[in-house]
């Protein structure tokens, strides 16, 4: 995960529920990944395991250079294939909270965001937060007050967000080749 619910809590303050912020980084953590095409792996932490149903462990052989809380990336899988987030670490062997399957030969890589990243998606929830119910109203007037909102056009937003609110994934994003039309 992108970061973890405490983690983000030392930003943001609101009533929601972990589960429920939980599932919003799982998915800003997807969307961060999708518009940098960047895995943000870390390559010298990878290596081969087995993937084990029972229990949702990857056993790897020696020592896992891998701590409960990491995320990890799951690539060379046909069944398998994703993050995981670590439970628990104990000699060759690494619990997951994500379900796996029986598969052996997967690679596994750490997947570590820098401190900018996580501070940036922190602001995108909390505009998320602020702004969420606001989204498609340009301006309200009641009486003699008046609100103007930001302008969410296809000039000043992308995914959903202010593009000024994406810009701390620019010095990120890597270029897609391959993504074109075949004839």
């Amino acid at each position: 995960m992108i970061m973890t619910v405490t983690e983000l809590k030392q930003y943001v303050t609101t009533d929601i529920s972990d589960k429920v912020l939980e599932a919003r980084l799982q998915a800003l953590e997807l969307l961060v990944r999708g518009y940098t095409n960047n895995n943000f792996q870390k390559r010298a932490f990878r290596t081969v395991a087995v993937a084990v149903a029972d229990g949702n462990q990857l056993l790897v052989p020696g020592a896992a250079p891998f701590k409960a809380g990491d995320t990890l990336e799951i690539t060379e899988s046909e069944l398998n294939s994703g993050l995981v987030t670590v439970s628990a670490v104990s000699d060759g062997s690494i619990t997951v909270m994500e379900e796996l399957f029986d598969e052996s030969g997967v690679v596994i890589t750490k997947v570590v965001y820098p401190a900018d990243v996580k501070h940036g998606v922190a602001r995108m929830l909390q505009w998320q937060l602020d702004n969420g119910d606001k989204v498609g109203v340009q301006s309200e007037t009641i009486s003699r007050h008046s609100v103007t909102y930001f302008n969410m056009d296809g000039d000043n937003s992308s995914m959903g967000f202010p593009k000024s609110l994406l810009g701390f994934l620019k010095p990120y994003r890597k270029a897609r080749f391959g993504q074109g039309v075949s004839v």
